[in-house]
């Protein structure tokens, strides 16, 4: 029962539309004030978190995501691939799909994929004749790459809550990243070649192909540094962001010459705002989390699973069920901070790999960031698109039930996920 009326009174103050941080530090702090606990919990578990390394890696990566917006990467990569792909059937998605994925094995982050992809990537295809409901839909899902393909914000901040390796969660985002690339580019193709009206672009010559080339491979070198170093343990994921952002700046400060002191200023001042974000609503939880633990909420959660879901399958059904609902009107990060404290305990007494979760867990909040009414990418793509949310909306059910296909497959399969990170 106190479970329940502890999971009602924050999801009142979150309908209440009080601030995600606020709700869970202001509510955690009057649980421990009600517990007769020390209300200097509180700040000890706030400062805590605060102070940890692998959470560095935060602000790094989205320093570099901004500064590759900034300076215009994304379009050189588009530009690249276009070459190279364009005048196949669908050539234009395919390109939309694998910029997507390069740029989110950049930037880490969804957001800024969806966005420098979405200003070059829908007015070409808009022009060539494909529906915008398809194109919006393509841009919104493809954005949500940046929290899979590695490195990934998300995923530091679930092994920063169940203390798992960063490495290997990023190592298993690697497999079902590249499947779920695969599956949009199938549909994409199939849909182009049922619509007359897509045109593919011309062919593009051998001179257009090594300019462009040239142009994207300090980008695409970048890409590669970042996951080849983490994957032989040359450096931390936080080391990988410091020298990703340190590389961001030679590429498009002085080898692209596109990033200016107002531009770099402009990619700053938005990673300051949202690592801001990210930490508070890290340090509300961890308050939240630091309460809920003396209430012994997780172990009773983890007792009565044991007890009714004594089946794996089934207690993912219900995870994944009760994340599609949550994703309604929470957004990505405070899902996991909310949910992930509360059922780790329960994995292991199931046989479920924290890591392997950990990747089930990613792809069901890529699908919140695609789900009206609260998707964050429906935004970020209404926006850059100019389009209506109806029209975003329409678009992004086929990607979603791709999204989907995606769990049932790493279920069926979790070597698709831990073969990288554990046989490889």
């Amino acid at each position: 029962m106190t479970t329940i009326l502890i999971l009602l009174a924050l999801f009142s103050l979150l309908l209440m539309r009080v601030p995600v941080a606020f709700a869970l530090g202001g509510l955690g702090l009057v649980l421990l004030l009600m517990g007769g606990f020390s209300p200097l919990m509180a700040p000890q578990s706030m400062l805590g978190t605060i102070d940890n390394f692998v959470l560095l890696a935060v602000p790094l990566f989205l320093l570099m995501s901004n500064v590759l917006l900034k300076g215009g990467v994304g379009r050189d990569l588009f530009a690249a691939v276009q070459a190279w792909v364009g005048h196949l059937p669908g050539g234009l998605a395919i390109a939309t799909v694998i910029s997507c994925g390069i740029f989110a094995a950049i930037s880490g982050s969804s957001v800024a994929t969806a966005a420098t992809i979405g200003t070059v990537a829908i007015p070409e295809m808009s022009q060539r004749g494909y529906p915008r409901p398809f194109v919006l839909g393509l841009l919104a899902a493809g954005g949500t790459l940046g929290i899979l393909i590695p490195p990934s914000i998300p995923m530091i901040v679930y092994g920063f809550i169940t203390e798992e390796s960063v490495i290997k969660l990023f190592l298993a985002g690697i497999g079902p990243g590249l499947m779920l690339m695969a599956l949009f580019i199938g549909f994409s193709m199939i849909y182009a070649w049922l619509s007359p009206q897509c045109q593919s672009s011309p062919k593009a010559s051998w001179t257009e192909r090594r300019d462009t080339g040239l142009r994207a491979l300090p980008a695409l070198g970048l890409a590669g540094l970042i996951i080849w170093g983490i994957y032989w343990g040359v450096f931390t994921p936080t080391e990988a962001a410091a020298i990703g952002f340190a590389a961001s700046l030679v590429i498009t400060g002085f080898i692209l010459h596109t990033l200016t002191w107002q531009t770099l200023k402009e990619a700053v001042t938005q990673s300051m705002v949202t690592t801001v974000t990210i930490l508070l609503i890290v340090a509300g939880a961890k308050v939240f989390g630091k309460a809920i633990s003396l209430y012994r909420i997780p172990q009773d959660v983890s007792f009565f699973i044991s007890q009714n879901f004594s089946e794996a399958w089934l207690f993912i059904l219900v995870v994944g069920a009760v994340l599609v609902v949550m994703g309604l009107f929470l957004e990505a990060l405070s899902m996991m901070l909310i949910m992930v404290p509360v059922l780790a305990p329960s994995l292991l007494g199931l046989g479920i790999d924290p890591i392997w979760f950990g990747v089930f867990f990613v792809i069901m909040i890529e699908c919140a960031l695609i789900t009206p009414p609260v998707g964050l990418n429906l935004y970020v793509i209404q926006a850059v698109g100019k389009a209506s949310m109806q029209e975003v909306a329409k678009g992004v059910w086929p990607f979603l039930a791709l999204m989907l296909l995606t769990v049932l497959l790493i279920y069926e399969f979790p070597d698709l996920a831990l073969y990288i990170p554990f046989k490889l």
